[in-house]
């Protein structure tokens, strides 16, 4: 049952107030990419300042190149307003209310779970269709998070859910023999990193790889000695890391220190551990991580994709900007072929968006035969990249 407006408006301030990913002090305003009077405003934050602010400068380059190449077809005309969140729920809360202002039409949501959770409902209410590039908490889609029902019905996910990059991480591991006794250092504060663990357990059970350790720190963490210790101790092969490139980055100097040889396998969430100011990229050598895109992909979409963003922005696409780009490529699609303009009432927009993501396929950077559920869940091949040479390469 969904909650009625007023108690949804509460809600909502409560929750803004106590989703809190990460925070800076700094503000940085949002920048549009304008075009014609007729064009439909697609909205979106993310962290464009603070700890996670790779993934927001990315999906914000991703999603601006998408907008410049679309309006240059001519078909569909868009107008992209992107608002700095810092991934916090609270601020995300009142880039929402800007974008708004502004008149948003629809959206890629916001960059991280956290302060996607504080706004679907703010997307609900006001209806307004949505599709975070990043966001994959169940609570992003599911008004219910724990059992994943009663789902917003407006907004999707363009990523794998937190759930099943468990379930697919396992599923690779196993497929394609990266280890067999399993160590597994994790978050046990952190819902994306407690979410994907969970599953990846139950999953790794079913096909018989042995979790010999588990091993689970809070936020806040600066030694990791004990934790890699014990998966070392253990035997593990492959060490399975469900958390962010930050403290991977100090789990993965620590093996070194420990002389620890053996494989590490992370998931979306390790994606710009590369760029991590200061650190030391041979330390990630054969690092696996489990991703819908890879910049070193041989298709004609995916070359010229990072041979534009190298020479907007400078420097290679990591998987956010490419979830992003996707996800303004898959609004315009389902806009163009909907019919519906940008004079339309916003619940028009909104209904028409539902009614084609639903019913579309669509092909882009991240997933070729890319399908949706009414729940706004994602169906999609899962993907691997491994580190070589300071860069990131297939696995397949």
């Amino acid at each position: 049952m969904k909650f009625s407006k007023v108690f949804k408006g509460g809600m909502v301030a409560a929750m803004a107030m106590s989703l809190v990913a990460c925070s800076s002090n700094s503000t940085t305003s949002a920048k549009s990419t304008s075009a014609s009077a007729e064009a439909f405003k697609i909205g979106g934050s993310g962290p464009l300042s603070g700890d996670a602010a790779v993934y927001g400068n990315a999906v914000k380059n991703g999603a601006e190149l998408a907008v410049k190449e679309i309006n240059a077809k001519g078909k569909v005309q868009l107008e992209f307003k992107y608002e700095d969140d810092q991934a916090d729920g609270e601020k995300a809360a009142t880039a929402y209310n800007t974008l708004a202002d502004w008149g948003m039409q629809a959206s890629i949501g916001a960059t991280t779970s956290g302060a996607g959770q504080a706004v679907s409902p703010l997307y609900q209410q006001d209806d307004i269709f949505a599709i975070t590039p990043s966001g994959s908490s169940p609570a992003v889609i599911y008004q219910n998070a724990d059992n994943e029902s009663d789902p917003y019905g407006n907004v999707f996910q363009m990523c794998f859910t937190d759930p099943n990059q468990g379930v697919a991480s396992a599923d690779y591991i196993s497929e394609n023999k990266v280890g067999t006794k399993v160590g597994v250092i994790y978050r046990n504060d952190d819902n994306y990193s407690t979410g994907i663990f969970n599953k990846f357990k139950t999953e790794a059970k079913k096909l018989g790889l042995d979790v010999v350790a588990e091993q689970g720190f809070a936020n806040g963490t600066t030694d990791y000695s004990v934790y890699v210790k014990k998966c070392k101790d253990a035997g593990a092969d492959v060490v399975f890391l469900p958390i962010y490139y930050q403290p991977a980055s100090q789990i993965l100097a620590e093996a070194k220190k420990q002389g620890y040889e053996t494989k590490f396998f992370g998931c979306d969430g390790m994606d710009g551990i590369l760029d991590m100011e200061g650190f030391d990229t041979s330390l990630a050598e054969g690092l696996y991580m489990l991703t819908p895109f890879s910049a070193d992909a041989e298709d004609e979409l995916t070359q010229n994709f990072v041979k534009n963003y190298k020479e907007a922005y400078g420097d290679t696409p990591i998987q956010f900007a490419a979830d992003a780009y996707d996800c303004v490529y898959a609004i315009a699609q389902a806009l163009e072929e909907s019919g519906v303009r940008a004079s339309d009432a916003t619940s028009d927009i909104t209904a028409a968006l539902e009614k084609e993501f639903t019913s579309m396929t669509f092909n882009g950077l991240t997933g070729s035969d890319v399908t949706w559920n009414a729940n706004g869940e994602v169906s999609k091949a899962p993907k691997a990249v491994v580190i070589q040479n300071g860069a990131y390469v297939s696995a397949e």
